[in-house]
């Protein structure tokens, strides 16, 4: 070696130091293989971030907050079920809700398919799972696909648990799968303006009517009765969501109940939608038994609505009203098995009208009061039913009927002009 010349391990050893080593030399073997952990790591890091997002929107598009809507009908169906035949079939009760579950899961897919494929869905959008491109359309029909396929299922299992006839049972389930998927597809009853009329029937009469039926094993026409203000207040959840939708459906094209009657009267629609239940509970509290009174502990929660749906800010309202559709439903299931056997009335669609014309007297005209008169004959009426004692009930309701609409003309006619709603 020449003189003053560095030796090469020293001059590695100095390179090292000054490079912060410490003078330590460099394994580029296990330094290559850190930096493969290290990517890999980063890498499997990026896929489970993906895979949370995606499910995170899988559940965002199934609209979890709705689920109020089905299951409380599946509920109220089985307390109805309880009272009339003293028991209930608990697995019966938990493959009917998944079955009713995932159909309204299915439906809520491909209304989100169908709002984006016609361009309704926006960056402003509750639901932005494909406008955001966080799930492709093929991703949400194959998602839909599935949970109707496990909806089926559950349907194929009700029939060998329940007694009820393979017939009645197709109808009733293959009715409210057609309605959940004709709301948004095929046809689209939505963009029409009929698809008021499809919640009303399948999230009242219908799920109620299949809950009940799988437990007692054969149809029956109380189920559809005691749906009622049910049914009312889970069509405010849509018409509130309509509502505050109308000017992005009226830019894409598309008619709703909403957009036909205007906000002045989508308000006051709203408003029978979210108080008329509570006139129903008052009469059954007062008129039957005091357990009916509970879904009344959910009126504070209605005022609030009210009021912000007239000041139109409709931002979270559906929310809000699904979830006030949940706890009165609740209340109202509690209620009715709170309640003595025998003490719930038959006929509550005879007293239906009684409280619009209430409603219509006093806001509107006090000559629409005028088939209260009739009200008397309605609760005899009820009471014979009730017994059992079916005879002369058709005459009776008939004449009734006569009467009460009468009034209800001569009401009209007195009534001063401009002084009634228009729709």
């Amino acid at each position: 070696m020449a003189e003053g010349q560095t030796p090469i391990c020293a001059e590695t050893y100095m390179l090292a130091a000054a490079n912060g080593h410490n003078g330590a030399r460099e394994d580029p073997g296990l330094n290559g293989l850190d930096r493969n952990h290290t990517e890999k790591s980063s890498g499997m890091a990026r896929v489970a971030t993906d895979m949370k997002q995606k499910c995170a929107a899988y559940v965002l598009a199934l609209r979890p907050w709705s689920f109020s809507a089905s299951l409380i009908p599946v509920a109220l169906g089985s307390a109805l079920a309880y009272k009339s035949a003293g028991t209930v079939d608990f697995v019966i009760l938990l493959v009917c809700a998944v079955a009713v579950l995932v159909v309204h899961g299915a439906g809520n897919l491909v209304n989100t398919y169908y709002d984006f494929s016609k361009g309704i869905d926006h960056k402003k959008s509750d639901d932005r799972t494909l406008v955001d491109q966080i799930l492709e359309p093929q991703d949400v029909v194959m998602f839909g696909a599935v949970l109707y396929s496990l909806g089926c299922l559950c349907a194929t299992l009700l029939y060998y648990l329940s007694t009820l006839k393979l017939e009645h049972l197709a109808l009733i389930y293959f009715g409210g799968l057609s309605s959940s998927f004709l709301y948004t597809g095929g046809i689209g009853l939505k963009y029409v303006a009929l698809g008021d009329v499809v919640i009303l029937i399948t999230f009242g009469p219908l799920a109620v009517m299949f809950a009940h039926a799988v437990q007692v094993g054969h149809l029956s026409m109380l189920p559809l009765v005691y749906a009622v203000p049910l049914a009312l207040n889970t069509e405010a959840i849509l018409h509130s969501n309509n509502t505050r939708d109308m000017d992005s459906d009226k830019q894409a094209g598309i008619v709703t109940l909403a957009i036909l009657i205007g906000p002045t009267l989508s308000y006051v629609l709203f408003n029978l939608l979210l108080f008329v239940p509570y006139v129903l509970f008052c009469i059954l509290a007062t008129r039957y038994t005091i357990s009916m009174a509970l879904p009344l502990l959910t009126l504070p929660m209605a005022f609030p609505l009210e009021k912000q749906f007239r000041s139109q800010c409709y931002s979270k309202i559906p929310q809000k009203t699904a979830k006030l559709n949940l706890l009165m439903g609740l209340f109202y299931v509690f209620g009715i098995i709170l309640s003595p056997r025998g003490s719930l009335p038959r006929l509550l669609l005879l007293f239906v009208p009684y409280v619009l014309f209430c409603i219509l007297a006093t806001r509107y005209t006090i000559s629409m009061a005028l088939p209260l008169l009739t009200l008397p004959m309605a609760f005899p009426l009820e009471k014979q039913f009730r017994s059992q004692c079916y005879s002369q009930i058709p005459q009776k309701t008939a004449k009734l009927n006569l009467l009460m609409g009468l009034f209800y003309v001569f009401g009209i006619i007195l009534s001063p002009r401009g002084s009634l709603p228009r729709l």
